[in-house]
């Protein structure tokens, strides 16, 4: 299984997503891009100092290391120099009494053993020299699409909170879904997971790469739901929002799924 390798990624993206203690949310989002791009790059090393690396798990950490750097990178910006944003973020991450000691240990511990996890799909298809070529072809080309779709949905929206920033975006790709930067996430490690399909040989190899598709699906949902709750309290009274909602899939394009906050949904 390899876990004295896997240790050294582990620390890796503990020491990336360290930034948490600073800002609990950062654990989750700065420290998580990051996280993922140091673990990438750590990979990357280890078995090229072994001599075992190949062409498309090299592809596929490049791959993350992109996204890490793309997604981290935007969340650093938007929080250093949106003054709009950052009181938002406050607002629905503030507590009323600071977070003990012992639970940010533990939460940065849990995210560098779900960082690790997701990263572990490449790790294993490199540890274990695999020879496939067609799902690792296809799950790189559905990572690509995944960092497109996250980037251009950021941009998007973005761009549309300039034109308007009291509306929820809804153009673009904010057609298709209304959460289609989490879409992109979902759509990203999805291509990881398919990229294994062909090398993982061992049981414990695909607990945890089932592990970090179904942690990620569950993390993104949440965080949908999270979003639908709060875009409900800012622009619930306004008619073009609720015949936007109400004809829009909330996360996954096609699927008749519009909300995930069914008690709040406007009458």
């Amino acid at each position: 299984m390899y876990w004295n390798l896997l240790w050294i990624v582990f620390v890796v993206c503990l020491a990336a997503c360290a930034c948490g203690f600073k800002k609990f949310v950062w654990f989750m989002s700065i420290g998580y891009g990051f996280a993922i791009a140091a673990g990438a790059v750590a990979i990357g090393i280890i078995f090229a100092v072994l001599g075992k690396l190949a062409v498309l798990p090299v592809i596929m950490l490049i791959l993350c290391v992109i996204y890490g750097i793309r997604l981290g990178g935007f969340l650093l910006v938007r929080e250093m120099k949106n003054a709009s944003y950052r009181k938002t973020l406050d607002e629905a991450t503030k507590t009323e009494k600071p977070i003990p000691v012992f639970v940010l240990a533990f939460m940065w511990l849990f995210m560098g053993v779900l960082y690790t996890i997701q990263l572990s799909p490449v790790f294993y298809r490199l540890a274990n020299e695999s020879a496939d070529l067609v799902f690792g072809i296809i799950g790189i080309v559905v990572s690509a699409l995944g960092i497109f779709l996250e980037a251009e949905a950021d941009r998007q929206k973005s761009e549309q909170k300039k034109k308007n920033p009291r509306m929820a975006a809804t153009e673009g790709l904010y057609k298709l879904v209304r959460c289609p930067n989490y879409l992109g996430e979902l759509t990203f490690w999805t291509g990881t997971f398919i990229g294994s399909w062909g090398a993982l040989n061992h049981w414990g190899q695909w607990v945890m790469a089932v592990l970090a598709w179904i942690s990620i699906i569950i993390i993104m949902f949440n965080g949908a739901q999270r979003l639908e709750k709060r875009q409900n309290g800012n622009y619930g009274s306004k008619k073009e929002y609720q015949e936007y909602v109400k004809k829009t899939p909330i996360i996954i394009p096609f699927i008749p799924l519009y909300t995930l906050n069914k008690s709040e949904v406007k009458k």
